[in-house]
């Protein structure tokens, strides 16, 4: 981490900003008293369910490193991590992973049923959208801007991206495939959208070429190290610190990167992109320590 931004000062960071989302999910999310009543109870249970804001944070600290500030690109944060529980909700039904616990408590389909999980995690893409589409959520912001940016999180969010990569991953259980395509799987499933959030609050406060590009190679690194630590942790975490059972990936038949790659080299792996990372940021100043802090904090968590 920078010499001036410890873990102490992440800490605080991630705590701060996470709390800046909290409450403005918890203004923008109909509340559980609104009927259909059910609805939106399980939309909150899944939306307040105690997890990291990794993607917003990462949307606020971008935001930050060239000049921004964070009531700038709340409205996009808060629609990124829309879209995540939407998908968190949707991977942990029965037609896909079949989990019973997320974060520590049941999961929506287990609370609510399967038919309700289903549609609250339409609702919550729908409702990103929504957002997106709102000038008041984005005061003072070009239209053309947030016409672009709408663009680029539907792209992220669609069949070419995110969701091809979860139909390959489920279409890949059970056989051995190669390095390229687990990387395809990962880099689309999950590593494009966090490409976006770092990029997409840059792009809101006027990022230039080379910033963007530098932005977009550390946000492909870190994505990778994001999967990188949760296959890690899969095999070697605890359950009670995840939230969640372990050793699942070997249940289904998952290929991942300690499956392919090994334990150790999977470590390794994810220290040379998380240098690569850092080393990205190298023409940012202080106001990209959070990001430097956070891939390293990516690299290295528990849960």
């Amino acid at each position: 981490m920078p010499a001036d931004f410890g873990e102490e000062a992440l800490k605080a960071y991630l705590e701060s900003r996470s709390a800046q989302v909290n409450a403005f999910l918890d203004r923008y999310i109909p509340e559980e008293s609104r009927a259909p009543e059910r609805l939106h109870r399980a939309m909150r249970y899944s939306l307040f369910s105690g997890g990291k804001r990794v993607r917003p944070v990462l949307t606020i600290a971008g935001a930050e490193a060239v000049g921004g500030c964070a009531k700038d690109v709340l409205g996009l944060a808060g629609a990124l991590e829309l879209i995540h529980t939407y998908t968190l909700i949707h991977d942990d039904l029965p037609a896909l992973d079949d989990d019973d616990y997320r974060r520590g408590r049941l999961t929506c389909h287990k609370v609510f049923g399967e038919a309700v999980a289903v549609l609250a995690g339409d609702a919550l893409l729908t409702k990103a959208f929504e957002l997106l589409a709102d000038p008041r959520e984005f005061p003072g912001m070009a239209p053309e801007r947030l016409l672009e940016i709408a663009g680029l999180v539907a792209h992220t969010a669609g069949s070419t991206c995110l969701v091809g990569g979860q139909v390959v991953d489920l279409e890949s259980e059970g056989k051995e495939i190669a390095l390229p395509l687990l990387e395809y799987i990962h880099v689309n499933k999950t590593g494009n959208l966090i490409v976006t959030s770092v990029t997409g609050g840059a792009r809101l406060c006027g990022v230039s070429p080379g910033q963007l590009r530098s932005l977009t190679r550390y946000g492909e690194c870190v994505g990778l190290v994001f999967q990188i630590t949760d296959d890690l942790l899969d095999v070697l975490g605890e359950r009670e610190a995840l939230g969640k059972d372990t050793g699942t990936d070997r249940v289904r038949g998952k290929a991942t990167f300690p499956s392919l790659l090994g334990v150790s080299e999977s470590r390794n792996r994810a220290g040379e992109l998380t240098d690569m990372a850092v080393d990205y940021l190298a023409d940012f100043d202080e106001r990209a320590d959070p990001l430097r802090a956070l891939a390293v904090y990516l690299r290295d968590r528990d849960r």
